[in-house]
């Protein structure tokens, strides 16, 4: 009988290959003292492995584009911060070498992160990849990363790094196993951005013998050691069942009793537009502008270059919905000009929206280059802030879209509990809500969506969490105001079937995810899509809900 590993499905598929790890960590460089006649070369050498593993981050990014640009392009000034440069160049002057210092200085930035909250405890898996990249650079040995092989298999690591995910090739790696990350972790949103079946938080995947044949799900999180031919044939079947489904439905989305659903893309940039376009999205459910942000972290960019790039996202859209996100910097997203140097916790700090009132000319700025991008066009431009927790924001942000002009809806994010329970007041002031199912639970449970070990409280369908996505869908109705998702929850083709029920107006999700969700619920009526939300909400437990949802809904 084979054995069955279980853990978090977070991009659909089926594959079957043999098992490749991940290449091993750096090791920690020899304690070796230099001589005071070295000292320079080696700071030289230091700064040096910096700027070449920063610029290849970038590159990466560059090649990525999307959400995989901003996240290595935030690894990129992770490499080049400043305070582990002076803290390097010190313990070099004291005598280390180039990679002793690097592998010290970032110890001691590591344990800083790990005293200072879930939040940024999450980060750690970033700063290990860039400390590893940097004493692999200067030791001179290959970059950790995904093994090279001649015949496609399935990669299996600890966890994965942003770079790694970011430029994983379909047609080698099969589908990836990981030991730790989450359903809302980087590396769980690339690979739905990539189509790449993955399975997360898997316990004793780093035990996994080189060479086995392992079968994953990436639907419903199995892994199984040495499939037989049966299994293998059951797991294929089910697979082309599901493309075949999907195959089968174009247009808009709808229930089978024609209530429309409105499926939408969440995109970085400009670089995303065609995937959308290619996956027949209805428009841009969330566009994330922080990437035209990330070039000059000195100073906001000008309205002319911003108004450059809205524009040409807006027009790939000419009869469709473009829902912009504003600037939302802070926590893991610094920037220097407008986020506190130092702050005991930047996740519960100044952040999104806080940080944009706190500089209001950033603001006035981005909402000219966008009231002006959509002049002349007949795309339907909504615009939003992240991170509302009242309604005292939500005026604010109402009232600094009409000083600059902006022809356009005005609506919230809800991100934050406060803002779930007290929906009602925030629509007072703006026209729509977006529900971003990735912070809502991580603040709703206090669970870092980066944080392995707490998957089970980022699951997005914990009924706390629903319990809250019910609250704020209902006081849109009763408003006859619209409530979207944009969260990675969209992504999950039963869950939709379940946000539909709970009132939800539209879902937004990664483009290569909108296929699936679109035939899933062509499958289902407006009724049993309701019935399917109140068996999530009675259940108690994630797996319970969907238990629940799968025996109204009639999937095996």
């Amino acid at each position: 009988m084979e054995t069955v590993l279980r853990g978090v499905g977070v991009s659909d598929g089926v594959a079957v290959g043999e098992v490749r790890h991940m290449g091993t960590a750096v090791l920690e460089p020899p304690v070796r003292t230099v001589a005071a006649d070295e000292v320079e070369r080696e700071q030289a050498r230091a700064r040096q492995a910096v700027e070449w593993v920063a610029a290849d981050l970038v590159a990466r990014g560059n090649l990525a584009g999307g959400e995989a640009q901003d996240v290595l392009e935030a690894q990129a000034l992770m490499a080049r911060d400043p305070e582990l440069a002076t803290d390097v160049e010190r313990r070099i002057a004291e005598g280390s070498t180039a990679e002793r210092a690097v592998y010290d200085a970032f110890a001691a930035y590591r344990v800083l992160l790990l005293g200072a909250g879930d939040y940024l405890a999450g980060r750690v898996a970033d700063l290990d990849d860039v400390r590893n990249r940097l004493v692999a650079r200067l030791l001179g040995v290959p970059m950790p990363g995904v093994p090279d092989s001649d015949y496609p298999y399935v990669l299996v690591a600890r966890d994965l790094a942003p770079a790694d995910t970011a430029l994983l090739d379909p047609a080698l790696v099969l589908g990836f196993v990981t030991q730790e990350g989450g359903p809302t972790s980087h590396s769980a949103i690339l690979a739905r951005a990539l189509g790449v079946p993955a399975v997360v938080a898997v316990p004793g995947a780093g035990e996994l013998v080189e060479g086995t044949t392992v079968a994953l799900d990436g639907a419903d999180g199995q892994v199984v050691i040495e499939p037989g031919e049966e299994l293998r044939a059951e797991l294929v079947a089910r697979a082309e069942q599901r493309r075949a489904a999907v195959a089968a439905v174009s247009g808009p989305g709808a229930t089978s009793d024609g209530h429309a659903v409105p499926l939408l893309a969440n995109i970085g940039g400009v670089g995303d537009v065609a995937a959308a376009v290619r996956a027949g999205a209805e428009g841009v459910g969330l566009f994330r502008t922080e990437f035209l942000f990330l070039d000059d972290h000195r100073q906001a960019p000008s309205v002319e270059v911003q108004q450059e790039a809205y524009r040409q996202v807006l027009e790939a859209f000419p009869e469709g919905r473009v829902v912009v996100r504003v600037l939302d910097a802070g926590a893991d997203k610094p920037l220097d000009f407008l986020t506190p140097a130092e702050e005991p916790n930047p996740a519960l700090g100044v952040r999104g929206l806080r940080t944009l009132l706190d500089h209001p000319e950033v603001l006035a700025g981005q909402l000219t280059a966008l009231a002006r991008a959509a002049e002349g066009l007949s795309v339907r431009l909504e615009v939003m802030a992240p991170m509302v927790a009242d309604r005292a924001d939500a005026a604010q942000f109402a009232a600094a879209c009409q000083a600059a002009g902006l022809p356009a809806k005005v609506g919230a994010m809800v991100e934050i509990p406060s803002a779930a329970l007290r929906a009602g007041a925030l629509l007072r002031e703006v026209d729509f809500l977006s529900l971003g199912t990735n912070d809502l639970a991580q603040y709703t449970f206090a669970a870092d969506r980066q944080t392995g070990s707490l998957a089970r409280l980022q699951d997005p369908w914990q009924p706390a969490l629903l319990d809250l996505v019910h609250a704020a869908a209902q006081a849109a109705q009763t408003r006859g105001k619209s409530c979207g998702v944009c969260g990675e929850a969209a992504a999950d083709p039963l869950l939709a079937c379940v946000l539909t029920g709970l009132g939800v107006t539209s879902l937004s999700m990664s483009p290569t995810a909108i296929p699936r969700v679109r035939a899933t619920l062509a499958q289902y009526t407006l009724a049993a899509c309701q019935e399917a939300a109140r068996a999530a909400l009675a259940a108690d437990t994630p797996q319970e809900a969907r238990e629940a949802v799968k025996g109204v809904l009639g999937v095996a």
